[in-house]
Order: C-alpha cells, then structure tokens, then sequence
C-alpha cells in the first residue's frame, strides 16, 4: 500500500512540473478590481506587457470594478480555477479593507496566494501656500495650538491617504478635521488649491504640477527615503515623527491552491520584468520604485500591512462611505 501511495505521489508531483514547464500554454488573464488609468492598472499593464514578450502568450488586463476593490478580489479568491490563468493585481487598498469592512467574503491573507510585489508608490503632503507652515514640526505645532481647526482632504473615508493622515494624526497626537470626497480626488484637489481644505496627502505624479508652479507647498514625503522625484522633500520620519512610514503597494496573486511550482515560475518571471532598464524607468516616471519579493516574503509583508492598517482604522474610527 506505501509502494502505490509514494507512486502516485510521485506522479502527481511530476505532473506539476511538466505544467509548471509548459506555462503558461495559453491566454493569461489579470483581473484589475480598479479603473482603467489608476495605479492598478497603470502597474498591471507594464507588467502584462513585458511578460506577453516573456512568454508568447496574450496577457489580458480584466477590470472588474466596484466595491472598493472587493469585487474582483472576490471573483479571484472564490470563482476562479488554480490554474495560473487568472492572476489578481491588489495592492494596499485591499489590505485596508480587511478592516474597514465588515463583511467581506474573502481574506486577502488567506484566500489568495501571493506571488510578488509589482512596486510602491510614496505620498507627499502638501499645504495650501497661505498655511503658514513649512516643515512637519510646523504642522504639528500649528494643529496643536488650534485642535480642530486645521482641515485634511481625501478622496474619501478610508482612503489610503486618508488613513495615511488618521495615522500622522495618532503619532503626532493632534487633533485636525478630515474632509472626505466622493467619486475620486478630482474635487479635493481643487478645493485643496483654492484653500478650501488646507492640507492633504497625495500621489506624487498628480501633485507634481501644482508643486512645480507654487500652487502646493510640500512639507514632507510619507516614505521612509526621500523620492527621486523630488530629492529636495525630506521623509516624515526624518522631520518629527520618528517611524512614519506610508507606501502605497500593488502586487500579484493567484487562487489559492495554486501548485507552487507555478507560483514559483510565474515570481521569477515577473521579478526579472521588473528588473529590465525600461521598466525600471516607467515605475520612476510614475514616482513608484520596483518592489520584488519572493512568495513568502509577500506573504508575510501583506499580512503585516493588514495588521498595520487595522490599529489606524480602529483608532481612527474610520467608516466607510
């Protein structure tokens, strides 16, 4: 009985290899639970592309929009075959959601297999120019002396960068007014640069204009090294709050169950996408630098940041829309 068992172990795992060697034998599809346009699917297309090249096979971006990301995460946790022919593209907004909803149907850290990070897109902070302040020791110290008063922007409750200033907010332990948007960051940068909101954190390529022609002041960066986009902007940390640090990530995953030899192929083949001089250069454009990590080390990154998010929320008492 032993002998027929170690058999058809070894058949089965000698089955996943010749299929890990065989793919992807067909069309492979990347389901983005965001826009067209958005950082998801920005990433996901740099990355379909280079790995159409790779492999000779149609890499096929699939938007499936809605529920702040939570449908197609969903459609790839507990609708999809793991066969590596549907990959999910999900980043940081869906490790916030783990906390801010209350009834989701699947796990980020449980339900989907990870595969590699893409890449991290840092925030700045920007002030409107007529707030007298110039540094985060002067933004701490100007919300101090009036709590309450000072107004944050965001693209709605429960944002990244909203939660990005909850935590600002604990850590520097001061009291300022959320203003939340809906339908995207589009009125909040305006109201932003008409002074009808005072501060806000944001992306860098959008800010970028504003900063360049003096209509934004930048008082810090949310990452833990300063961008090479705008070397001149110290971090957070560096400038009052010892231990802040925010990234905006985006990484790939698969249905669980998903042999790991294929899980394994398909890690190597994007770490080397992300390597090439080109790619490298786009994610530079975009203020984002590559971030590759093998399968475990995704893991354990992706269920931190679910940890992480889940004290800001719960401090914050953040709700969603």
């Amino acid at each position: 009985m032993k002998t027929i068992q170690c058999a058809a172990l070894v058949l089965v795992v000698g089955a996943t290899t010749v299929q890990a060697q065989e793919y992807p034998a067909k069309t492979v599809r990347m389901i983005v639970p965001f826009a067209p346009g958005g950082a998801t699917d920005v990433l996901a297309r740099i990355v379909s592309q280079k790995l159409y090249e790779r492999w000779g096979q149609i890499v096929i971006v699939d938007n499936r929009v809605g529920a702040s990301g939570n449908i197609g995460a969903e459609y790839v946790a507990k609708s999809v075959a793991p066969d590596g022919y549907t990959l999910l593209v999900a980043g940081s907004p869906h490790a916030i959601n783990m906390s801010l909803f209350n009834n989701l149907r699947y796990d980020l850290a449980r339900d989907v297999a990870p595969i590699t990070s893409i890449a991290a897109f840092p925030s700045l902070i920007a002030v409107h120019p007529s707030v007298p302040v110039k540094s985060v020791k002067d933004l701490i110290a100007l919300a101090r002396s009036r709590p309450g008063q000072i107004n944050f922007g965001s693209a709605g409750n429960g944002s990244p960068n909203h939660l990005s200033m909850e935590m600002f907010k604990t850590m520097a332990k001061v009291d300022m007014t959320h203003i939340p948007y809906k339908g995207g960051s589009g009125q909040m940068v305006s109201d932003l640069l008409a002074g009808q909101v005072q501060l806000a954190s944001m992306g860098l390529p959008p800010a970028m204009p504003y900063v360049k022609s003096g209509r934004l002041r930048v008082i810090a960066v949310t990452s833990a090294k300063r961008s090479p986009l705008l070397p001149q902007a110290p971090t957070v940390a560096e400038t009052g709050l010892p231990g802040y640090e925010v990234n905006s990530w985006y990484g790939v995953f698969a249905p669980p169950a998903l042999p790991k030899e294929i899980i394994a192929k398909i890690n190597a083949d994007i770490v080397t996408v992300l390597a090439l001089a080109d790619v490298k250069e786009r994610l530079a454009g975009l203020g984002a630098e590559p971030q590759p990590m093998t399968p475990d080390d995704f893991g354990k990154f992706v269920r931190d940041d679910i940890a992480k998010w889940s004290k800001v929320v719960k401090e914050s008492g953040a709700k969603i829309d």
